[in-house]
């Protein structure tokens, strides 16, 4: 697997990234495991998980992978995220954050985090306490690199900004965000945000929460999938519209004429476009892995690219393309 730089910094990863959010709930530890010696055997390296998935399950589950593995733990870049509320505090508060961090490491069983993301904006919380934390976290030695998750444009350049203005601060160098053939928004001003400020973006849900895998084509629901899920169905449906269906209709239409997968060509689209670092594949199986690691034998042509682009295409209008 070909490796990039995490935006501007010297951090190298993969261009695929595993996500973890099933690990615990519907992916089981042994499945995990051949999952990651999937990853691993394909050249991945970057692994994403976060402090609340499964309730801490995920990050136990890598945990205890890594510690059976001496010899894993180098090979991989472990992120994980912090920054949901509870009791205990606002979700982007100091006491919150580096409470977080710490029960991170411990479920890990590692001494640092290549790199540590706020999940989420906290409003109740202002931002220059938040980055303080983020400071604290790297000069420690516990976290290597910060970022940013599900955060606006507007927010990541004040925030990037901040952590610019003063020697010392650690920068940010990423932002972590929903980005696929279904979900373009993040180009009218995130994506441009990261670029001005040296972060590499990466992308969650790059198949578009599973629709642009074709199997709810038609208005089908597989009994076996998330959107026929009670705890999934919600955050299936926002993309099982006509739009959305007119986008799935080309990428099948297209990947059949490639003789590809629709999950190796949305995977290949995403994965190639400016300012993407990695999109995150969170596969509930090995075998739904191994089939979106095919995505790497493959170079989407121009025409096909510009054909999904133009179908796909988000509204821009003021102030992103400000009048001629």
């Amino acid at each position: 697997m070909q490796t990039r730089q995490l935006g501007a910094s010297g951090l190298t990863v993969s261009r695929l990234a595993l996500g973890t959010m099933s690990w615990g709930r519907d992916t089981g530890a042994d499945e995990a495991a051949l999952a990651l010696r999937a990853f691993r055997d394909a050249g991945g390296t970057l692994v994403d998980t976060a402090d609340v998935y499964a309730g801490g399950d995920s990050e136990r589950i890598l945990g205890r992978l890594l510690g059976g593995d001496p010899g894993l733990r180098d090979g991989l870049v472990i992120a994980t995220k912090a920054g949901v509320a509870t009791p205990l505090g606002q979700g982007a508060s100091r006491r919150h954050l580096l409470a977080s961090l710490d029960a991170s490491l411990r479920r890990l069983g590692v001494e640092a985090v290549d790199l540590w993301q706020l999940h989420k904006p906290d409003p109740r919380t202002p931002f220059e306490e938040t980055l303080a934390a983020f400071d604290t976290a790297v000069a420690s030695g516990k976290a290597r690199y910060v970022g940013l998750s599900n955060h606006a444009g507007w927010q990541t350049a004040a925030m990037a900004a901040w952590q610019r203005a003063w020697p010392g601060r650690a920068p940010l160098v990423s932002a972590q965000v929903e980005w696929s053939l279904l979900a373009r928004g993040v180009e009218r001003e995130l994506v441009p945000a990261a670029d001005q400020f040296g972060m590499g973006v990466l992308a969650w849900s790059p198949l578009g929460r599973g629709v642009l895998t074709g199997k709810y084509r038609g208005g089908a629901l597989p009994s076996d999938s998330r959107g026929a899920s009670d705890s999934w169905r919600r955050y299936v449906s926002p993309y099982l519209t006509e739009g959305s269906a007119r986008v799935v209709d080309a990428v099948l239409t297209a990947a059949d004429g490639l003789g590809v997968s629709p999950v190796a060509l949305a995977l290949a689209w995403i994965r190639d476009r400016p300012g993407v670092t990695a999109p995150i594949v969170g596969t509930r199986t090995a075998a739904q892995l191994r089939g979106a690691l095919a995505s790497e034998e493959l170079t989407v042509p121009y025409e096909i690219a510009a054909a999904l682009d133009d179908v796909s295409a988000p509204a821009f209008g003021y102030p992103e393309r400000f009048p001629a």
